[in-house]
């Protein structure tokens, strides 16, 4: 016990290299005379000497010390105890009364990972669709618990890049996180890491066509004249742009008398394969379209498609889509971009 003599003498970059029993007695003097008292009696009479005696000579502990042996004894508690479910909120009066309240949350921080905030931070620069993929494998609660951390827009976006069909499980265990223990907060800090790993290594993706796009369904006046200019500089390029401004979503804007038009080009089964899995707004324009004998005929016809691959889905969009402009630039329909201002 010679070391322990000249505790409060070591440097800073040794102040937590404790012993055991060093430890041990930081914690006994931390809880107070009673509780103390009551760990001591179930000592052995050696145990109790050389523990005593370390206390008897320590002065001078530093916070860092403290903080390490607390941090230590609740991690061999958890361990050896079998206990896992010991509530933050059980901890946080424990460590008031023993602690004050400034040690108690710096322990419990450390205990339950609020360090882990500014790593989720810095994702929010990564794509929702990207982090999504990272995650869909995750178990169930595992992803929860990622879109806590989050702020609510950016887990609103990555919630939607999930599958449609897990989407409801992630909200209910979601909704019923209150306190998370501090194993699926390591689980969780863990495959943070990896994302940032592998995020850190990753170029920056920017969709610069599709950008464009919106930028020119919003632009006031007469885009027709912007677009050739581009057209003189790299024809290719606004090619793409051009079909990148017709996105299948905004059939639910276009006029019954658009829809009905292009229904005539379009044969019912590419909208039976189309129209699964689309926004409710597209479906209805189209739906509400159709004369009814040809409507019931085609939920019928949905009903026997069966599933469809996404791939297949996202084709047959396409193809509809380059349909409705070949239609537009022929002058035969006229086509709503983008949603127009209203005023009540």
């Amino acid at each position: 016990m010679a070391e322990t003599n000249n505790m409060n003498e070591r440097d800073d970059d040794d102040e937590i290299a404790l012993s055991p029993v060093e430890q041990a007695a930081i914690v006994l003097l931390s809880i107070g005379e009673e509780p103390a008292a009551a760990v001591l009696r179930c000592l052995s009479r050696e145990e109790l000497l050389e523990v005593t005696q370390v206390m008897s000579r320590m002065s001078g502990i530093k916070v860092e010390s403290v903080k390490h042996a607390m941090q230590t004894f609740f991690d061999d508690y958890r361990q050896q105890s079998g206990v896992h479910g010991a509530s933050r909120t059980y901890l946080k009066r424990a460590l008031d009364l023993a602690l004050g309240s400034d040690i108690a949350n710096s322990v419990l921080n450390n205990i339950y990972g609020d360090a882990i905030r500014p790593k989720m931070a810095r994702l929010q620069w990564a794509s929702p669709k990207w982090l999504a993929e990272y995650i869909v494998n995750e178990h169930v609660q595992m992803q929860a618990v990622f879109l806590a951390f989050l702020p609510a827009a950016l887990a609103g976006q990555i919630l939607d890049a999930l599958p449609v069909e897990g989407r409801d499980l992630v909200l209910l265990n979601l909704a019923r996180l209150d306190e998370i223990d501090r194993d699926l907060l390591s689980e969780l800090d863990e495959l943070v890491g990896r994302c940032l790993s592998t995020f850190d290594t990753q170029s920056t993706s920017v969709e610069g066509v599709r950008q464009v796009a919106e930028i020119l369904n919003r632009l006031p006046g007469n885009r027709s004249d912007m677009v050739e200019l581009l057209r003189a500089h790299d024809p290719e390029v606004v090619a793409a742009i051009e079909l990148s401004m017709y996105d299948f979503f905004i059939l639910s804007r276009q006029s019954e008398v658009a829809i009905t038009r292009i229904l005539e080009d379009v044969p019912l089964e590419l909208w039976a394969i189309a129209l699964k899995g689309a926004e409710p707004l597209v479906r209805e324009a189209v739906m509400k379209t159709m004369p009814k004998r040809q409507a019931q005929s085609f939920e019928d016809m949905m009903r026997r498609s069966g599933p469809v691959p996404l791939s297949r889905i996202e084709q047959t969009r396409r193809e509809i889509m380059a349909t409705v402009k070949g239609l537009a630039d022929a002058g035969e329909i006229e086509v709503q971009l983008f949603a127009e201002a209203v005023v009540e």
